[in-house]
């Protein structure tokens, strides 16, 4: 009895311990993004979102040290495969959270779905993310002007 409760406060406890906030903010800087735009002849505007984690050299920096710190690291850390994969998980899940804080801050920005959007597609996967979208308002005069079809 006493062995189960301490195994369960301990499960408690290692579980609280490994779920941190998740910050999508934490890649500011550390990514490209692309976004495309088609604007078809009857007004429905499409739109393509890509997002990529930007390697050293588009940030202009040497990946050599990091690359040798990330396997000395390793050799080093005997965490275990499971810790490995929710760390993957986390990272997973905070990336696809940035693709969407990135999408949704470039129609903002340019202004290209004044209504919204429905979402066609979605395609993450770690370092990359792909979103499709139609807006839910057709394309004004100034809309083929600015975006072009």
């Amino acid at each position: 009895m006493i062995k189960s409760i301490a195994f369960n406060i301990l499960f408690i406890l290692l579980a609280g311990c490994s779920a941190k906030a998740i910050d999508p903010m934490e890649f500011a800087g550390q990514f490209k993004d692309k976004f495309n735009t088609q604007i078809k002849g009857d007004g429905i505007k499409l739109f393509v979102y890509q997002a990529k984690l930007a390697t050293a050299s588009d940030r202009n920096i040497s990946d050599e040290p990091a690359h040798q710190q990330r396997i000395d690291r390793r050799m080093q850390d005997a965490r275990s495969y499971a810790q490995e994969m929710r760390e993957k998980e986390e990272f997973l899940e905070l990336w696809t959270q940035q693709v969407q804080v990135g999408l949704n801050k470039t129609i903002v920005m340019t202004g290209y779905c004044r209504q919204g959007y429905i979402e066609l597609s979605r395609y993450i996967e770690n370092e990359r993310g792909e979103i499709r979208g139609e807006c839910n308002d057709g394309a004004t005069a100034e809309d083929i002007s600015k975006f072009g079809r």
